[in-house]
């Protein structure tokens, strides 16, 4: 079955482009000229993967972004930003999307962050009975991560996380106490590294961090190794 695509642009061009380089890897790519017409296609449509720009006429991405995350927790996005609206792109982070991609991109790092998110959504689909079976549950101390519901509590409280959120999670989750670099992260969880994109990272462990620690001023489970990167503290799963 071929996936399915929503682009989210008002400037046609560049919509049309993005369809073609997407095309070019054998998926489908509707669009949509609208924010509110977007919206619409996002909450009412089936699409592994939404790409929404930031500054639409109508309805802001931003907007877009934390409506289709509250309805569609598991939806992946990226966002599309100009090279200078950093304020944009760690605010839509901020709001649940999965990535973001500034403008101007060139064609093979499109293609590659479709692709990085893409293999994201298949991994979370096609897990076979047997790996769900001997995977099934990742517990330290207070903290259970079952990947077979995709479902995660802390203190036996259900703990509502993304799509990325959950995979982040989960990827620190079984390598407890294992310090790992951004770009490692990058690697490991969103299946890329390009230099400049920390804030995906920082922006996803700020939300974990908002989720699970009782202080996020001073975390206990998830911690920063200054000058290294972050943890999953399995002392601190306990507290």
């Amino acid at each position: 079955m071929t996936d399915n695509i929503l682009i989210i642009e008002d400037e046609p061009d560049i919509a049309e482009l993005i369809q073609v380089h997407i095309n070019e890897l054998g998926l489908n790519a509707e669009i949509c000229l609208t924010g509110q017409a977007g919206l619409n296609a996002a909450l009412s449509g089936e699409y592994e993967l939404v790409m929404v720009d930031v500054m639409l006429p109508d309805l802001s991405g931003l907007d877009i972004c934390r409506q289709v995350r509250a309805a569609k927790p598991l939806q992946a996005i990226i966002m599309l930003t100009s090279r200078s609206a950093e304020t944009d792109r760690v605010l839509g982070l901020e709001l649940g999307a999965d990535d973001y991609l500034t403008k101007p991109f060139n064609t093979r790092e499109l293609q590659a962050r479709i692709r990085s998110q893409l293999r994201r959504v298949h991994s979370m689909q096609a897990l076979t009975k047997a790996e769900q079976h001997r995977n099934k549950v990742t517990s330290i101390g207070a903290l259970l991560v079952d990947h077979q519901c995709h479902r995660v509590t802390y203190k036996e409280n259900n703990i509502d996380l993304t799509s990325t959120e959950f995979d982040l999670l989960s990827f620190l989750g079984k390598h407890p106490d294992q310090v790992f670099s951004r770009s490692q992260l990058l690697d490991s969880v969103w299946g890329y590294h390009h230099c400049g994109y920390e804030h995906t990272v920082n922006s996803h462990i700020n939300r974990l961090r908002n989720k699970l620690e009782q202080d996020v001023t001073q975390p206990r489970i998830i911690q920063t190794v200054w000058g290294v990167g972050y943890k999953l503290n399995s002392a601190g799963t306990y507290q």
